[in-house]
């Protein structure tokens, strides 16, 4: 028999506010977080807006000493992962520590850290020989993805399998995916997983400029992230991170633990296609789709709520409209759709794993997120986008999905534990 698979903590770092509640507070108000790049000066950049994170390591509880080890990515991955911890009352001090895994995504890992560090060695970039004694004792650290989910291991104590997975913009869903295939096949009974990224960085913003990808709306920044508006012209780039404690259903209940929600179905697709682009058909993330309902055993007609990727992008747009009406057939005209990038920012690899947490709470509040900034729709996006305001609607099943960059296509059902049941 297949072991079922529950969220029982959440931990969130997101832009608009710390933690689940705040993170909550700001997509069902319909608030937008995105603002003016502070971290740097971006004027010399095309697009000079991003949804940044306050955050302050030492005031989240970690040491010093941790603050300066680790990078800005992985602070906020064990932040997360400790207030996941706690949210879910379990003592992982009484468990079997090699039954306990860590499973964590992110798309550019330590990409904040090795900037700094390079820009230190060569003088602002101007030397083209570095000098090796201004090298971080840090460096192995920021050049290793592995060692973000190690330290988020380590401070937990999970013994378990541990694993990073970098997919792009759908690593956040591909490791809650691969930390709930491991529960069910045995090989743990609890994981720690979700994602997190801050590619808030010149080099990563120079990076997305060069493909035009990302919006020049820098006159108004908390106008600038429209997924399916008719004036979209690219997304905003954003930080954040969001963890989640998982684990097999009985053993929740048994300790009577808060049980969010239940994941039932995840499946990942490529499109075997194209760095960046995608076919408008939409069949690869229909596939995906398709696929995550048949392990829920839900038909399409189940599904209460669509949280789409909702990029900002036209491509991007036309391709999900399309698969959700490939896979939804008829229904998909009935189903709220909405994108929570609209307010947070698109935050890489931590997306999706913030885009379960946004699942999980409309769930758990019978409410569906907005689409911020959704004023004219494209004509070729003919859903219900949910513009601007929240809606009270009864939502036990949810339907997730992320696209990334190499033709990822991924998709994750989470429905009410009970009407799962």
């Amino acid at each position: 028999m297949t072991r079922r698979v529950v969220i029982t903590g959440i931990g969130v770092r997101a832009p608009g506010g710390k933690g689940v509640k705040e993170f909550w507070s700001t997509l069902s108000g319909g608030r937008t977080a995105t603002r003016r790049i502070t971290f740097f000066d971006p004027s010399p950049y095309r697009s000079q807006v991003a949804a940044e994170a306050d955050f302050d390591p030492v005031v989240e509880g970690l040491t010093a000493a941790e603050a300066d080890r680790m990078d800005r990515a992985t602070q906020f991955a064990v932040v997360c992962a400790d207030e996941a911890v706690q949210d879910s009352g379990l003592d992982l001090t009484a468990l079997d520590p090699y039954r306990v895994g860590v499973s964590l995504g992110s798309a550019v890992a330590a990409a904040t850290s090795l900037e700094r560090e390079y820009l230190n060695l060569s003088g602002g970039g101007r030397n083209w020989e570095v000098d090796p004694a201004g090298l971080s004792p840090y460096m192995f650290d920021y050049m290793v993805p592995s060692v973000m989910p190690a330290e988020v291991a380590w401070a937990v104590g999970a013994e378990g399998p541990v694993a990073m997975v970098s997919n792009g913009c759908t690593s956040g869903l591909d490791s809650v995916g691969h930390a709930v295939q491991l529960i069910r096949e045995g090989s743990a009974d609890t994981m720690v997983a979700g994602a997190s990224d801050t590619p808030i960085t010149p080099i990563v913003v120079a990076c997305f400029d060069a493909i035009k990808a990302t919006t020049p709306r820098n006159d108004a920044p908390e106008e600038a992230s429209r997924p399916f508006d008719g004036s979209r012209n690219g997304f905003v780039l954003a930080e954040g991170a969001a963890m989640f404690v998982l684990e097999e259903y009985d053993s929740a209940k048994r300790r009577g633990a808060p049980i969010y929600a239940e994941v039932t179905g995840y499946a990942t697709r490529s499109n075997a296609f194209h760095m960046t682009g995608l076919k408008p058909d939409g069949r690869e993330m229909a596939e995906a789709i398709r696929v995550a309902l048949n392990e829920s055993r839900a038909d399409p007609t189940a599904v209460d709520y669509i949280n789409a990727h909702g990029s900002g992008t036209k491509q991007n747009d036309r391709h999900e409209t399309a698969a959700f009406k490939r896979s939804l057939g008829p229904h998909a005209y009935a189903t709220p759709v909405s994108s929570i990038k609209s307010m947070v920012g698109h935050s890489l690899g931590a997306i999706g794993s913030l885009e379960i947490a946004a699942s999980v709470l409309a769930i758990q509040h019978d409410v569906v997120p907005p689409t911020a900034n959704l004023h004219i729709s494209d004509p070729e996006c003919d859903l219900d986008y949910v513009p601007i305001t929240a809606r009270e609607h009864r939502v036990d099943t949810v339907l997730t999905v992320g696209s990334g960059f190499g033709g990822f296509q991924s998709a994750m059902v989470l429905r009410d534990p009970e009407e799962a049941a």
